[in-house]
């Protein structure tokens, strides 16, 4: 076995515009070629209606919905091939959040027509929320769209995928209301690795935050029924998902416009029961509704992490007001406080925004000594993003873009700080690690991550050791650290 420190843990570079969304596997035809091998989602003829590639852009729950096209399409017979080169048309599934998404839309979609003009693709459809935002605009603007599709009528990606292969050319958009009820993500072909999986548990979002555009895009809180989520939970365990992520807009909400009040608490000591799963790691949880039930149990539950991913945006009590966030700060510190006090090893992982409009020196201030007093085990930052058809659009003492991004550099160099100390207090500790992938180059390195690190956007803990495959579960003893990546050696039988 090479000498850890001689190995080559330069960060793994994820896949810009492919199915592949997350950057633990070395190709998305890797992928694909297991999920197809593995998913029971496949065409049973051996003629194919046409090729297509994917392109998959934005957050979790935008990846859910790429995985039921794809699953739809598989099932209609259509093939999924990994070089667009190869494909009669494509499909890029987009994320219109904030700018910065927008544009990595539009550079995907861009990308496609080229290779419409050059005849390469018949035609390219356009779905997800830049769709849903843009709407008709989207097609004046890019009139060699084939195609575009709502959120919401992704349902009907193969009657769409039918009329361009048909070249019928009558009905370009595919517009459908928000459902009362989350959608069904049965018959998903999945692109994540076997060993982990999402799993939406309700869509839209009811918060009304004055920067954020999602309920525009996505519409109101909508709860998947509780047995719908335990039948897809145990399929995804069937499936050989050994961790589950459950995603939603706003997960501490979930079944209050069904049930009439939060039965969060009620569908994770079901899912603690789930056979097969071994992680399950809860994202995207507002402090509302945190109440003692849930804390409960996640602290007493034996699959259920102690990790949260609570995005709190602000600390500062005038900031959050014109947010128009609905908690303050002394209810989110009681909260934190009660968090820390009764879940064991507990994991917090925080978003906040930098420049918000009307943000002073001062209240920057204290969000900077909020930071350091708080000492998040993970934390991310954004500049504030102007989105026009949101209500913080219309705010004064809009910022400069440099004043944002200069407050965002400032805080994340605290939060480095606090993470490089946190970091470094694991060395000489055994910790759990579930195994990603293997080192690009190298038989016995792995990328892999621990308890405290959710897929794409936490941490890494590079494992050397004899014997390890993907998808498994093995001890490690923390030897070094790289920036926030941990550096561990395998010891004991991997499970």
């Amino acid at each position: 076995m090479r000498a850890l420190r001689e190995i080559d843990f330069s960060p793994v570079p994820s896949t810009q515009y492919s199915v592949l969304s997350t950057q633990y596997e070395e190709t998305a035809l890797a992928t694909t070629i297991e999920s197809l091998e593995t998913s029971p989602v496949r065409a049973e003829a051996p003629d194919t209606k046409g090729r297509y590639c994917f392109v998959s852009l934005g957050c979790p729950k935008n990846l859910v919905d790429s995985e039921r096209m794809l699953g739809l399409l598989q099932l209609d017979g259509y093939t999924l091939v990994q070089d667009a080169e190869e494909a009669d048309f494509a499909v890029v599934n987009t994320c219109g959040f904030i700018e910065e998404a927008r544009v990595e839309s539009y550079a995907a979609i861009e990308e496609m027509l080229e290779l419409k003009r050059r005849g390469t693709l018949r035609g390219v459809i356009v779905s997800g929320c830049l769709a849903e935002r843009q709407k008709e605009a989207l097609l004046e603007e890019l009139p060699e769209i084939d195609h575009l599709v709502g959120v919401f009528g992704r349902e009907e990606i193969t009657k769409v995928a039918d009329r361009l292969i048909g070249e019928q050319h009558e009905q370009r958009t595919v517009f459908r209301p928000a459902p009362i009820r989350a959608l069904s993500d049965e018959n998903r072909l999945r692109i994540t690795p076997r060993h982990f999986a999402y799993l939406k548990i309700s869509e839209g979002c009811d918060r009304l935050c004055t920067f954020c555009a999602i309920p525009k895009m996505r519409g109101k809180h909508a709860t998947k029924p509780i047995e719908q989520v335990m039948v897809e939970a145990e399929q995804l365990a069937a499936d050989g998902v050994r961790e589950l992520v459950i995603v939603a807009q706003d997960t501490t909400y979930y079944g209050m416009d069904m049930y009439g009040k939060p039965r969060l608490a009620e569908l994770l000591r079901r899912l603690d029961r789930v056979e097969g799963l071994d992680w399950i790691r809860l994202m995207y949880l507002y402090p509302m509704y945190f109440d003692d039930e849930v804390i409960e149990a996640i602290a007493s539950a034996e699959k259920i992490l102690p990790y949260i991913d609570m995005p709190l945006q602000h600390i500062n009590d005038t900031m959050l007001r014109r947010m128009a966030r609905r908690v303050n700060r002394d209810e989110t510190v009681a909260l934190l406080d009660r968090l820390r006090s009764r879940i064991d090893n507990l994991v917090l992982r925080t978003t906040f925004i930098t420049g918000f409009p009307g943000e002073t020196d001062e209240q920057f201030e204290e969000l900077v000594e909020f930071t350091q007093q708080q000492r998040f085990e993970r934390m991310g930052v954004f500049t504030y993003s102007l989105e026009p058809d949101t209500p913080a659009a219309a705010l004064p003492g809009h910022l400069s873009e440099e004043v944002k991004q200069e407050r965002r550099e400032r805080l994340m160099a605290v939060q480095q700080e606090i993470a490089f100390e946190q970091a470094a207090e694991q060395q000489g500790r055994t910790i759990d690690v579930l195994i990603d992938a293997r080192v690009p180059g190298e038989d016995t390195a792995w990328i892999g991550r621990s308890v405290a690190d959710a897929p794409d956007v936490d941490a890494c803990v590079f494992v050397s050791g004899e014997n390890l495959a993907t998808g498994q579960i093995v001890a490690c003893e923390i030897v070094a650290t790289k920036e926030y990546d941990l550096i561990g050696a395998a010891v004991g039988k991997p499970r």
